[in-house]
């Protein structure tokens, strides 16, 4: 079996330099893969066992899959440059979502966690993580629609130790640089993170959460909820939502 996993990675790396016309028909017929129209692969390589690009889905260069059973880029979802996505039973964008560029998105194959897990990461439609952020999905994460996971250097942990409790992020959210969120945090629908704020436990909706541990500042007013409702690209379609 680890021959096998050997051989079909090699495979991948062979197959990551060739040009889109020469390449994606090799993951339609050589790996079976789902492949739609108007698809764009750049030099990377996407060694999942399972892998669906819809119309329009893009994946830039320099970036890594590894180990991820099943990767799945809705329609104009885009994975940026130099991000490593490693391990997991599924790692989904919904439509036009983003990984921009230098992510980590780890979920830790052949764990010895104590609890169940369930190694998941969502991006709903619309939803936009930019640059240098960590995720760990060993256990589920679900990121909403239109979240934005701005700035750099944050980081979402799913597993402390042996233990593991997912993370949810609501519909609307902005998330702002340097922020932590913990095992089992869950951030309500509308509601914004504070930027270095650490998140644990449930963040209630319509609000503006801040501090160490983060805590309820104030609700979001109408200009908070025109920023949040505002696309996080402009070619979106506006019936996207």
């Amino acid at each position: 079996m680890k021959l096998g996993r050997l051989l079909r990675t090699a495979a991948h790396i062979a197959v990551a330099p060739l040009p889109n016309l020469v390449k994606l028909p090799i993951y339609r017929h050589l790996f079976g893969f789902r492949v739609g129209k108007n698809v764009r692969v750049g030099l990377s390589v996407l060694d999942a066992d399972e892998l669906e690009l819809a119309d329009g889905a893009r994946v830039g260069h320099a970036n890594l899959v590894t180990r991820t059973r099943r990767l799945v880029l809705g329609a104009d979802a885009e994975i940026g440059y130099g991000n490593i996505l490693r391990g997991g039973d599924e790692i989904r964008l919904g439509r036009w979502a983003t990984v921009l560029r230098f992510n980590v998105l780890n979920s830790i194959p052949d764990n010895d966690c104590e609890t169940p897990t369930d190694p998941r990461l969502s991006l709903g439609d619309g939803a936009y993580v930019v640059s240098g952020h960590r995720l760990d999905f060993t256990d589920r994460i679900r990121i909403g629609r239109n979240v934005i996971v701005a700035g750099r250097n944050s980081s979402l942990w799913t597993h402390n130790r042996q233990a593991t409790r997912p993370i949810e992020i609501g519909d609307f959210c902005y998330l702002g640089s340097e922020v932590r969120v913990a095992p089992g945090a869950q951030l309500g629908d509308w509601s914004i993170l504070a930027m270095g704020a650490v998140l644990a436990g449930a963040a209630k909706s319509r609000t503006v959460h801040g501090g160490v541990p983060a805590k309820p500042i104030r609700d979001i007013d109408v200009d908070d909820e025109k920023t949040l409702a505002k696309k996080t690209k402009k070619e979106i379609p506006e019936d996207l939502y």
